[in-house]
């Protein structure tokens, strides 16, 4: 026995247009339309038209100052700052590459765009986004923004067994100590200059373009003591000579947040890279690199444009 539908209801080809669009509109209801945006399609969104265009991000780095940035046994960019770039690269759908150059000349070559960004444990503060000489003043050349990644803290780093008792600023008085020429370190010991000038015991500073010929001068007994972040410190007394030369002492104070400078006039970069970041600390990417060069303890909570006090 076959059974027949009524002769009135149609076959299903023959379905009225206006059921099959109404049908249709259900469909779409229930689930399908696009998914929004991810964080990471709309960090990409927001990259400028130059370096998406470019395919590339060029970002000036200092490659003398492990763990932060230097050159690996290879040869190639190796630290935290490579390794972040390398990722907010792939984040962004950008060629990362790092283009060494002396850290004092890092904001200048930001402001010349030669380079899209600079990220080499730039601390942010008030003075480099202003363009503030030492005396607080503005200098007339343009600042830089920040996108903040990172918090850092400034130590001492002295021989091994701390032969002179070098503990706090005022231990140094009367010495000589060694330092990177425009760092946050720097800037430091220069206003300790006038405190221990005001004692009769004169500060001598050392200033070179290099930590690490900082670090040794006081390995040779040329300084008492250098002053770097402490990823920096640590990492240099846990490695050189097998941690049997240097030692970080005293009192540790905090710094400005390590931040990527950008060219003030880059808004859409900057907030592109913020995107990127906060992606990153999103995902977990962030974190494990942190935790591979041992500086978790520093870990951002959000990429902050600005942020430094």
């Amino acid at each position: 026995i076959v059974v027949r539908p009524p002769a009135s209801f149609p076959p299903l080809r023959a379905l009225p247009a206006a059921l099959t669009t109404a049908s249709a509109l259900l469909l779409t209801a229930c689930g399908g339309s696009e998914a929004p945006a991810s964080v990471e399609d709309k960090a990409r969104a927001a990259v400028p038209s130059a370096q998406r265009t470019a395919g590339v991000l060029r970002i000036g780095s200092d490659l003398n100052y492990p763990p932060v940035a230097f050159r690996g046994a290879d040869g190639k960019p190796a630290g935290l700052d490579p390794d972040l770039a390398d990722a907010l690269g792939k984040v962004l759908g950008l060629r990362i590459e790092i283009v060494d150059t002396p850290f004092d000349k890092l904001i200048p070559g930001i402001n010349d765009k030669q380079f899209d960004l600079a990220m080499s444990g730039i601390s942010d503060t008030p003075a480099r986004r202003n363009a503030l000489g030492e005396n607080g003043m503005p200098t007339g050349k343009p600042g830089v923004d920040f996108v903040d990644y990172f918090i850092a803290w400034t130590s001492i780093i002295v021989q091994k067994g701390n032969p002179k008792g070098i503990r706090t600023l005022d231990d140094l008085c009367g010495r000589t100590v060694a330092v990177q020429r425009g760092t946050t370190q720097d800037e430091i010991v220069s206003r300790q200059v006038g405190a221990c000038e005001r004692t009769g015991k004169p500060l001598q500073v050392h200033r070179f373009d290099d930590d690490t010929v900082a670090l040794a001068e006081v390995a040779a007994g040329k300084a008492v003591a250098d002053f770097n972040d402490l990823p920096v410190a640590a990492y240099a007394a846990r490695t050189t000579d097998a941690g049997n030369r240097f030692e970080v002492t005293g009192a540790l104070s905090q710094s400005s947040p390590y931040g990527i400078a950008v060219n003030k006039s880059d808004t859409a970069l900057r907030d592109a890279v913020a995107k990127g970041l906060d992606e990153l600390m999103r995902n977990g990417t962030y974190d494990a690199i942190l935790a591979k060069w041992n500086v978790s303890a520093g870990a951002a909570r959000v990429a902050a444009v600005n942020g430094g006090l």
